[in-house]
């Protein structure tokens, strides 16, 4: 009898950890589709991720905000990749890295009283973070920020000149203690990583910043971006925030799609 009580609980086991992982998956579904509504009367989510092609741990990060990416229409989640530069010298360079980013993710060090930094790592509406891999962490926190009530979306608009874009925006609400953070983003690219730890991978990437810009905050004001040479409007988009300076935390925030 104590050997039938063995195999059985040998066999139970597995089946439970499949059944809750399976009930897992389907709840985190479910949240990214209800992430991914119109939400044009509640709040908004910012989401800043800190990666790397250099990061064998990256990838799980990069293909879970790019499963919030796709299909989404919610309006008021705005979602940012920061490729950092100091993975760079493990053996391979990330083409998107640049070290403006990663002086970005040690300001939030200091921000949110953190020992160091790290990849992945994701950052909520500048007051939040997380492991960028950790599925239920990730999703809580963008559910919650999407719940709360917040100050109405930065009106946009934006002027192609030769190799620059003019963003002009209004409707900031005025703060000195605020700047606006302006990103330039590639939606898609990908990658084929020869060397460094995901040597012979293929890394799909979304939602790149490929160039940040901020200033002092003015209730209306204009912004340039220096363009890169593979810029074209179809695949691009704009975002901007207004983020306190002595806290991250951001309270404004919109985007414009080509």
């Amino acid at each position: 009898m104590k050997y039938i009580k063995e195999i059985a609980l040998y066999i139970g086991l597995p089946l439970i950890f499949i059944a809750m992982m399976a009930f897992r998956n389907a709840s985190h579904k479910t949240m990214i589709a209800n992430i991914q509504k119109d939400n044009n009367d509640k709040g908004f989510a910012v989401v800043e991720l800190f990666t790397s092609e250099g990061c064998w741990s990256c990838p799980p990060a990069d293909a879970l905000i790019a499963r919030l990416q796709q299909g989404n229409n919610n309006k008021q989640l705005y979602i940012m990749a920061f490729h950092v530069d100091y993975w760079d010298h493990q053996g391979w360079k990330d083409r998107f890295s640049q070290a403006g980013f990663t002086e970005r993710q040690k300001q939030y060090a200091s921000w949110l009283r953190l020992n160091n930094i790290y990849t992945p790592q994701l950052i909520v509406n500048g007051k939040t973070e997380m492991v960028g891999s950790e599925e239920g962490a990730v999703l809580g926190a963008v559910s919650a920020a999407l719940q709360e009530t917040s100050a109405q979306p930065l009106s946009l608009k934006a002027v192609q000149a030769n190799r620059e874009l003019k963003i002009t925006y209004d409707g900031a609400v005025a703060n000195k203690k605020a700047r606006i953070v302006v990103a330039l983003v590639q939606k898609n690219a990908s990658s084929q990583v020869n060397a460094g730890e995901n040597a012979g991978k293929q890394l799909a990437h979304v939602q790149i910043v490929r160039q940040l810009q901020q200033q002092e905050l003015k209730e209306q004001g204009a912004v340039s971006l220096s363009l890169p040479e593979d810029f074209h409007q179809n695949g691009w988009e704009v975002i901007a925030f207004v983020q306190h300076k002595n806290t991250g935390a951001i309270t404004q925030s919109a985007k414009l799609e080509w």
